[in-house]
């Protein structure tokens, strides 16, 4: 099956597949995702918009955040019952966005929706979560938004162990 839901997609995919194996509709199931730019249309596009970074660099989580860098990029994971050969994962959710000011504006409730969703998933307290690896766009709209919806999910929980966020993006760049 293929799946593009743009930014999420991988995600959506290891949903699915996830999905399948917990359903027993499969014994285990391959999630893969590629992000290639063969075109300059698109690219050019968000040039144009001002979505991306001026100097070419993505800084997430910093305070001179001025845009997102695209990048290609290939994943492919194996999903079976309790990790054996494969990702071991707890918990999975998808949602829309829902109504926000912009295409590119992300909705802070949605997201508080969609963590609080993926840990009820998990029967995972916020609390006992370690390691958030955010989607960490490098924008000076997008990041505060995120770190907003991470804070509302996780402040409410006492925490003994602080939660380290990540965002493979300021390294890798955006692979859409």
């Amino acid at each position: 099956m293929s799946v593009d839901t743009a930014c999420s997609s991988a995600l959506a995919a290891l949903h699915g597949a996830w999905r399948a194996v917990v359903g027993g509709e499969c014994a285990d199931a391959t999630a893969a995702a590629v992000g290639l730019k063969l075109a300059p249309q698109p690219t050019l596009g968000a040039a144009a918009a001002g979505m991306l970074s001026v100097e070419g660099r993505c800084r997430t989580w910093d305070v001179r955040a001025n845009g997102y860098v695209r990048s290609e990029g290939v994943g492919c994971t194996v999903l079976a019952p309790g990790g054996e050969g494969g990702m071991s994962v707890a918990g999975v959710a998808v949602r829309q966005d829902g109504r926000s000011a912009s295409l590119t504006a992300p909705n802070g409730q949605a997201q508080q929706g969609l963590l609080i969703a993926a840990l009820r998933d998990a029967a995972m307290p916020a609390d006992a979560l370690a390691l958030n690896e955010a989607h960490g766009t490098g924008t000076a709209l997008g990041d505060p938004t995120e770190a907003g919806a991470l804070a509302v999910v996780h402040v409410a929980d006492v925490r003994v162990i602080p939660l380290a966020v990540g965002a493979a993006k300021a390294n890798a760049g955006h692979s859409e």
